[in-house]
């Protein structure tokens, strides 16, 4: 795991050795699996992405490039008043 603030977001980064992602580029589609069916609905990673695009973010996934696995990016908007945030979109 890296994180960095930079530019008024932290972006952290999320790295593993496993074999990759086969469809990088749909991972976050809703119902998109690689798994059988019955086994996997498809909703997991476009649920996070739906999180992370609420809260201002992004979110996104590559497989690396020197070795096997797959590196997901969280970036985030740094908020120096939640609370402040928060009331001016409505929340109780």
């Amino acid at each position: 795991m890296r994180t960095s603030v930079l530019d008024g977001h932290i972006e952290v980064e999320f790295t593993d050795n496993g074999k990759g992602i086969k469809a990088p580029e749909r991972i976050f589609d809703p119902f998109f699996t690689t798994k059988e069916v019955g086994k996997g609905t498809g909703l997991g990673l476009s649920i996070c992405y739906g999180i992370v695009r609420e809260h201002g973010g992004e979110i996104s996934c590559r497989n690396r490039a020197d070795a096997e696995g797959a590196v997901f990016t969280v970036k985030l908007p740094l908020v120096a008043d939640a609370p402040a945030l928060a009331k001016s979109k409505g929340a109780s």
